[in-house]
């Protein structure tokens, strides 16, 4: 995968893998840092370098979204926002009726290489289970 961005005037293109050299936790889910671990051991970049990175591409879908554009990533997704029409709803805990106001939600869409990916190494997965 090549991989090309543009942090405080310092311009790197590298090619990596990011789902190998980091062993984690089967059944635990990832956080920030374990991807800042992935992607710094991935490049070679320093761990701070990295996080200043993914800080700044997650600011910028988030400032995007708020502007009301979408964004396309091919290959992975695209991050939209949808209205949802104000509404009344139940109150699960009281049974009580209340009024939910129109609201914006982003939204997130899988590719399909995305979603192919994910079955596929899900299988794969499964596979080795089974064998062992």
């Amino acid at each position: 995968m090549i991989c090309v961005f543009n942090c405080k005037k310092l311009d790197i293109i590298f090619s990596f893998n990011i789902f190998s050299d980091v062993i984690y936790k089967s059944g635990e889910n990832m956080t920030k840092a374990d991807i800042v671990e992935r992607v710094a051991l991935g490049t070679g970049l320093t761990k701070l370098e990295t996080e200043a990175i993914i800080e700044g591409f997650l600011n910028t879908v988030i400032e995007a979204l708020k502007e009301g554009k979408g964004i396309e990533i091919r290959g992975f997704g695209s991050y939209k926002v949808k209205k949802k029409k104000a509404r009344y709803a139940r109150n699960p805990r009281t049974g009580e009726t209340v009024f939910v106001e129109e609201h914006y939600v982003p939204v997130f869409k899988f590719s399909k290489d995305f979603k192919a990916a994910v079955n596929n190494g899900m299988k794969e997965k499964n596979r080795e289970k089974e064998n062992t």
